[in-house]
């Protein structure tokens, strides 16, 4: 039986000390370099987002008590994509003078987002002229809606590769 001094422990403490050391160095080398955006849920920064969290929650509900608008897009392309709203009031009458800004964006990435501003509009449906998408995949679908003194954000998930919409 072999008997230990002693002497193998500093030796694996300093090794683990070095190795922890190095393990966190890595981990901020390469959390650097991923591309990490700011959230915009609300076409705002999230700090701005936050302040006025109130602001927007009782905004989104004035409208809603007046007017209603649904994302009607058949689905999205890569190619060919029109991207549709319906704004009717709550009796289900078009409401033509909405001013709608929409953003279509990659989840956590602007570097391909296209702003849309100036729609075609019949009977209540704003119609937005074709885009074309850079990537297949996941993107996000946002819209700042206003009538009258009223405004809210309706924003979806929507999928190149499958026709489901999610609200978020």
């Amino acid at each position: 039986m072999n008997i230990s001094n002693g002497r193998i422990w500093p030796y694996a403490i300093g090794a683990s000390i070095i190795f922890i050391f190095g393990a966190c160095v890595a981990t901020v080398i390469i959390a650097n370099k991923l591309p990490v955006e700011k959230s915009d849920t609300y076409m705002m920064g999230y700090h701005e987002a936050d302040a006025k969290a109130n602001e927007l929650i009782e905004a989104r509900i004035a409208f809603n008590k007046k007017y209603k608008i649904e994302y009607i897009t058949d689905g999205i392309s890569q190619e060919s994509s029109v991207i549709k709203y319906r704004v009717t009031d709550l009796n289900s009458n078009p409401v033509d003078s909405a001013k709608i800004k929409v953003i279509v964006t990659r989840p956590n990435n602007h570097k391909h987002d296209q702003e849309l501003n100036t729609p075609t509009v019949l009977n209540g449906v704003y119609s937005f002229n074709s885009i074309t998408l850079a990537q297949e995949g996941r993107w996000d679908i946002m819209a700042k809606v206003n009538v009258d003194d009223v405004q809210r954000f309706y924003n979806v998930k929507a999928d190149t590769r499958n026709k489901e919409v999610y609200e978020y």
